[in-house]
């Protein structure tokens, strides 16, 4: 049984008639008549009565059209759908992000995904560097935006581009004393509490600290850690210590405190968003366009990275 022998019936039922059916459905009667025919018999039951009036459908008809009037419906639903997931229109998308992406670019990138993809389910994980690593390659993600370039086994796989720049900033309370200084040194940042992000989350950024304030800073081992920069803004803002994080959080002002750039200038890990190639779906590809978009540079490296002109 076909699709055609259902409309055909469907058609003949409409109709009344095999000569009006056959001349609707374009074709020709006798074709029509056999496969109703054909129908009947692979059903094992008539499905219209053929009176001097017209043709009817019989009770056994009628419970046949009744499915097979849904079963087409179903079939058109399923070709809409199938298209749909293969622009990417529906689907899931789980993306793996550290707390400082939700400055820039993530707010723009998933406002604009959001509205122009409104039935992709959108799972989203704040998540340190490394845990976003570890679960893109077990293909728990399908994207995640880290801060440094992957590493470890498997991460020659991934692809990644950097969607972000950074350098360390401080940021203290509007009451301490570096409030209203352009710039704190490192010597400064040596006599002061601090508080920065956990080692063992960002060792990249672990590392530059060490690098700037030397292995035996002792403000850096009796830091307090704060595991987002929403965090370390807020502890700053208590009067907790000197908090240090990306430039990024200069867009998240907020009353009682004072940004600091720190000298000499420290430069960051890149913001850096990375996939799975070989696991790329129409979701991911439509979110990645979205990227482009609003992120020409990584456009262009996702070009280069694909070898496009």
């Amino acid at each position: 049984m076909e699709a055609r022998h259902l409309r055909y019936a469907l058609a003949l039922a409409e109709h009344g008639h095999f000569g009006r059916a056959a001349h609707a459905l374009g074709i020709a009667q006798p074709p029509l008549s056999k496969q109703i025919a054909d129908l009947e018999r692979e059903t094992g039951a008539r499905l219209f009565d053929r009176t001097r009036q017209g043709v009817f459908p019989t009770a056994a008809g009628e419970a046949f059209l009744s499915r097979a009037r849904r079963a087409l419906e179903e079939m058109a639903a399923a070709t809409v759908d199938a298209g749909r997931a293969a622009r990417g229109e529906t689907g899931r998308l789980r993306l793996g992000f550290i707390a400082s992406a939700l400055l820039d670019p993530l707010p723009d990138v998933l406002g604009r995904f959001g509205g122009e993809r409104p039935d992709v389910r959108l799972e989203l994980h704040e998540m340190a560097s490394g845990r976003s690593v570890a679960a893109l390659l077990a293909g728990e993600l399908d994207v995640a935006i880290t801060l440094g370039s992957p590493r470890g086994a498997g991460a020659e796989h991934l692809v990644s581009v950097p969607v972000g720049h950074d350098h360390l900033i401080a940021v203290v309370s509007s009451a301490h004393p570096y409030a209203g200084q352009a710039s704190v040194s490192a010597n400064q940042l040596r006599r002061q509490p601090l508080i920065v992000a956990p080692g063992e989350d960002e060792p990249a950024v672990a590392a530059g600290l060490r690098t700037l304030l030397g292995e035996d800073a002792a403000a850096l081992d009796g830091a307090t850690v704060a595991r987002d920069v929403h965090t370390i803004i807020g502890l700053a803002a208590c009067g907790v210590g000197v908090g240090l994080g990306p430039s990024r959080m200069l867009a998240a002002p907020r009353p009682g405190i004072w940004f600091c750039e720190v000298t000499p200038r420290t430069a960051l890990p890149d913001l850096v968003l990375s996939f799975a190639d070989r696991h790329r779906s129409p979701v991911l590809d439509a979110f990645l366009d979205t990227v482009r978009s609003n992120c020409p540079d990584v456009g262009a490296a996702l070009d280069r990275r694909f070898g496009h002109a």
